[in-house]
């Protein structure tokens, strides 16, 4: 998948140099090596390449990075997470590029990974968004829950909370205002599980103004027209996930479901752009676009891509049991590496105490 952590990473690599070159596997190289994508390797060519800190995209980059790719691509250095990639063999990615000290690595972000959203659509799990007492999960299955004795999960796919902070929001916006005479475009959803789906819609939506703003739901509003345990994604993680967008000038965090003449106003919206997905109406029955539509401010534009969230969660659903493996295969190998990982760094410090 690609999703804020990534996009976090691409933004702390753009930091250490000055053109951001993206190197993506394609689906055969991922399958050998990690198991089967969520996305094709064209899906995310596209995204990769719609994320705002990325100047460049390298189609069909080796999984292992050699210092022949550095140099064909004019790279300086190869930046990656600090947790460890590893191939099929067991054999750690960047060992060439670390050797030949041409290697950074910048922090990745806690508390989401692809297993991380690969396990909560197979389990269907609601700890992502539940703040306790949540009222759209009454009457729902209970949550599953690891077992005694259960396997421990790798501290860097396990499934964890996501935190944000203030911090984090600063540095994936923008920080820039519509200027005077922008024409001002809105657009709101759930955006869950971001995908090309809604990639394509923000490029035409964008296309029709300035200034894009993206007026996001919350999580009780999207479980109410979506249901079950929707969102994927809680709304913070879908905030980061919209915001990595290039298209994107500003998100509203927890938008009103209906677009109100208020919300217009306030934002100086010219235009209010919704898909050819159907709309859901309002708890009072009324239609979300009523307003924007009397004012002759309402498009649709045509994306070209029926891409949903449903679709993708229903890719991960077909093939359960190749994602189960997946995940448990990853977890295992990487818990191995962490625990041999330690046990270097506490020998290390053993080293360092015997020589004082």
């Amino acid at each position: 998948m690609v999703h804020f952590g990534h996009a976090n990473s691409l933004r702390q690599a753009k930091a250490m140099g000055d053109y951001l070159m993206v190197g993506v596997h394609s689906d055969a190289e991922v399958t050998e090596h990690k198991g089967p994508p969520v996305f094709t390797e064209e899906e995310r060519y596209k995204m990769v390449r719609a994320i705002k800190w990325v100047d460049e995209v390298v189609e069909a980059a080796p999984y292992v990075t050699t210092l022949e790719t550095l140099d064909k691509y004019g790279c300086d250095f190869c930046v990656h997470g600090d947790d460890i990639t590893m191939t099929a063999e067991g054999v750690d990615t960047y060992h060439i590029v670390k050797a030949a000290n041409r290697y950074k690595e910048c922090q990745r972000t806690r508390g989401v990974s692809t297993t991380d959203l690969v396990g909560r659509m197979l389990l269907m799990t609601r700890t992502h968004f539940k703040t306790g007492k949540d009222e759209y999960s009454v009457g729902l299955p209970p949550e599953p829950s690891l077992e005694h004795g259960a396997t421990a999960h790798s501290p860097w796919t396990g499934v964890t909370q996501f935190l944000p902070t203030t911090r984090q929001l600063i540095q994936f916006s923008s920080g820039r205002a519509p200027k005077p005479g922008d024409r001002v475009v809105y657009v709101a959803g759930a955006f869950d599980l971001f995908h090309v789906g809604h990639l394509d819609f923000l490029e035409k939506a964008a296309a029709e103004g300035d200034f894009l703003i993206v007026g996001l739901h919350t999580d009780p509003i999207v479980n109410r027209y979506k249901g079950y345990n929707y969102p994927i994604m809680n709304l913070h993680e879908r905030t980061l996930s919209v915001l990595a967008c290039r298209y994107v000038g500003e998100v509203v965090i927890g938008a009103p479901y209906a677009v109100t003449a208020e919300l217009m106003d306030h934002f100086r919206v010219d235009v209010v752009c919704h898909g050819h997905t159907p709309v859901a109406e309002d708890v009072d029955g009324s239609d979300p676009y009523l307003e924007p539509k009397r004012r002759g401010k309402f498009k649709s534009p045509v994306s070209g891509n029926d891409m949903t969230t449903q679709k993708i969660v229903e890719r991960i659903i077909e093939h359960r049991m190749e994602f189960m493996l997946r995940n448990q295969k990853k977890e295992k190998k990487e818990l191995a590496a962490y625990e041999a990982f330690e046990k270097s760094k506490q020998a290390e410090r053993a080293d360092h105490a015997g020589d004082q």
